[in-house]
């Protein structure tokens, strides 16, 4: 049995309604030809936080204008050349649709509006291409009245800010990092720790694109945009920071679990600090820092002696840096929550920096779902222009529309399927009101009274997560029939034919799609994995110092990507074979070696070569489907790179080199002992060749 409706969902549903009958009534009293346009229109927009739908409205906007211009411009040039201008417009609304998957922001709508916008005017004015620039600034004209009608409604009736919800998934994301951390200092196991790393990574995506939406909140929240952004940078260095921390102890401890005598009492500090949270001293973070800064001056100067002494100093340097970031993160929030817009001085730095916003792009599945558009544009106009059929218009406008909507899907066809059925379900409701009510009405206010209860239902529903695409597919499939057919002009044959064009659109757009671009939540994750390798391969190849390009975001990205597929393939991937944050410190690493390179010298630099080509080498075969543990010869290669650094000058890009190069053992080979391993007749290191063997 459905539950009451919230006071939310009555709210939002409520203003949707308001803005959709705002917008129809002026597009009446314009007389637009087709007014429901702008009703629906109204709906598609709307969103429970108003920040979401102001952040949209500008480029939905421009979209449309864009759109619109490229359908005048392609009908005047093409409209005597049917076969032509349907590949136009079928090539315009792919490239748009690559365009749009490529930018992660609110500017995406712009050019997926742009895009079908385009077919939604040029398909229904072939038969008419005198008046393409009529039709295009009604469409315009309507379009644009719904986002303005739902732009203000959600920002000036009772708005929804995004700043209390976003504030409080932040407050969650913090708690899970401080939870995480202790438990990785506690040495929870693998199983657990994996699901830390996945959780957390998933959070910091989900905040790092709700932030895009913040400047445009009603919240006062939205002035806080760069204090924000600070600290979703700053937790952005947690993830691959705790895990190397993580590492580092499991890799100290002794036979017995016990840690060295210098180091227990600082980790044992350390953790009562973070265990405080809030009540914490404010003053203990640096009382902690100037502790590891003592402990890192002390082994500084044997840091290079051996892979024990590099992985002590590359421990006590990873948990100064956590609780660093804690400290900021901390600060950061206390901030936030003042409302002063501008940062103390200790703090301002950190908003400074350039915003790690960068987001993982994949260009092979976006260029995928751009011939999955036009395959399907093209496909449909043949059919039409073969059979002259008078209602192929819509079927072509619906294929535009979606195979854009769902294209950000791994696999659009459950989506596109569901909007199928619930379209089906909507045809009696829709008849009703194209051929009863519409043409019995004779007054607004009338009309109103009669799409209320339709109306004001599904919006509670579409306030619903749960439900929310069923909602909308039974809101798209009523608004969508009205919307085909001018104002006066509905008939049962009309009104037939245009539900029997949605339908082979819909139909269409599911089928071209599982041909060209339905893959599996367990196909994606592994080609998340593959692509994150051979960026990898690429970095260790690079020469000169590696730009800093937002490898460590974008790779971050994939980890809360590669989270969320995880969960949806269940058993069918092996999941304790993948651990995404791994690669992620692998990456960094051998940027931070890259960055040394300048201070090593000849030999060093020799060394280093040797090493960068094996990890290239390594994940190149990983790739390619070839899954062997990395080479023995890997660990010769990082033997002579320590030499070589302990012969380099003590500067700070030489411990950097150190920490580097002791962790990148550590990801490669785990279970390699930290003093030197005797060497068998074939070269290999024994511990190594035992390991396969148990293999």
């Amino acid at each position: 049995m459905p539950k009451a409706p919230t006071l939310d969902e009555l709210v939002f549903s409520l203003k949707s309604f308001a803005a959709s009958m705002l917008a129809l009534y002026i597009a009446f009293g314009m007389g637009l030809p087709r007014p429901f346009w702008a009703m629906l229109t109204a709906y598609v927009v709307s969103s429970p936080l108003s920040g979401t739908v102001r952040s949209k409205a500008v480029y939905r906007v421009a979209g449309t204008v864009v759109g619109s211009i490229a359908a005048v411009v392609l009908t005047v040039e093409l409209v005597n050349a049917p076969e032509l201008l349907s590949l136009a417009v079928g090539l315009w609304v792919g490239g748009c649709l690559f365009i749009s998957l490529l930018d992660r922001t609110p500017r995406s709508y712009a050019f997926m509006l742009a895009g079908y916008t385009a077919g939604l005017i040029v398909f229904p004015a072939v038969s008419n291409p005198e008046a393409i620039f009529d039709t295009g600034l009604a469409r315009v004209e309507e379009i644009i009245l719904g986002i303005v009608c739902a732009t203000v409604i959600h920002s000036v009736i009772l708005p929804r800010g995004m700043g209390p919800v976003l504030l409080g998934k932040l407050d969650a994301a913090l708690r899970d990092a401080e939870r995480w951390t202790l438990d990785a200092l506690d040495g929870v196991g693998m199983d657990a720790r994996l699901r830390d790393r996945h959780k957390m990574a998933t959070d910091l995506t989900e905040l790092r694109v709700m932030t895009t939406h913040l400047p445009y909140d009603t919240s006062d929240l939205r002035w806080m945009t760069r204090p924000m952004r600070a600290l979703q940078d700053r937790m952005v260095y947690l993830l691959p920071v705790l895990t190397a921390v993580q590492d580092r102890l499991i890799a100290l401890r002794g036979p017995q679990g016990e840690l060295p005598a210098d180091v227990a009492p600082v980790l044992a500090a350390t953790r009562g600090w973070i265990a405080a949270g809030a009540d914490a001293d404010p003053t203990e973070a640096g009382r902690l820092i100037g502790w590891l800064d003592r402990l890192e001056a002390e082994e500084a100067g044997r840091a290079s002696a051996g892979w024990q002494a590099a992985t002590r100093f590359s421990f006590i340097r990873r948990l100064r840096s956590l609780v660093e970031i804690h400290r900021d993160c901390r600060d950061l929030r206390a901030h936030i929550a003042t409302g002063d817009r501008d940062l103390p001085d200790h703090l301002d730095p950190l908003a400074r920096k350039r915003s790690r916003g960068v987001f993982h792009l994949d260009q092979g599945m976006a260029a995928w779902s751009a011939a999955a558009a036009l395959l399907g544009i093209t496909t449909v106009c043949a059919f039409w222009i073969l059979t002259g059929w008078s209602s192929g218009s819509a079927a072509a406008m619906m294929v535009a529309v979606f195979t854009c909507f769902f294209a950000s899907f791994d696999d659009p066809v459950p989506g596109i399927r569901l909007f199928l059925v619930y379209t089906l379900a909507s045809i009696p409701l829709s008849a009703f009101y194209l051929l009863v009510v519409l043409p019995s009405f004779d007054s607004f206010p009338m009309l109103v009274l009669c799409l209320a209860p339709t109306l004001v239902t599904l919006g509670i529903f579409v306030a619903r997560p749960a439900t929310m695409g069923k909602a909308m597919a039974l809101i798209f499939g009523v608004g969508g029939s009205l919307s085909l057919l001018d104002t006066g002009n509905g008939d049962f044959a009309s009104f037939l034919n245009s539900s029997t064009g949605q339908i082979v659109g819909i139909v269409t757009a599911m089928l071209v799609t599982r041909m060209c671009r339905s893959v599996g939540a367990a196909w994606s994750a592994r080609r998340l994995l593959h692509i994150g390798w051979r960026e990898i391969a690429d970095l260790a190849r690079m020469r000169g110092v590696p730009a800093n390009d937002g490898f460590e975001s974008r790779m971050l990205d994939r980890v809360g990507l590669l989270s969320a597929r995880l969960a949806q393939a269940g058993g069918s991937v092996d999941v304790d074979a993948i651990d995404a944050v791994r690669d992620l410190r692998v990456g960094l690493n051998v940027v931070e070696l890259q960055r040394a390179r300048p201070v090593l010298g000849p030999a060093g630099g020799a060394a280093l070569e040797r090493l960068l080509r094996g990890v290239a080498g390594h994940f190149r075969a990983l790739c390619a489907k070839r899954p062997d543990p990395a080479p023995a010869g890997l660990l010769d290669s990082m033997d002579d790179l320590l030499s070589a650094i302990d012969d380099a000058p003590p500067c700070p890009e030489r411990d950097r080199a150190v920490v580097a190069l002791a962790a990148l053992r550590r990801a490669l080979f785990p279970d390699a002992a930290l003093e030197a391993q005797p060497i068998a007749p074939d070269g290999t290191h024994k511990s190594l060749r035992q390991e396969r063997a148990r293999a």
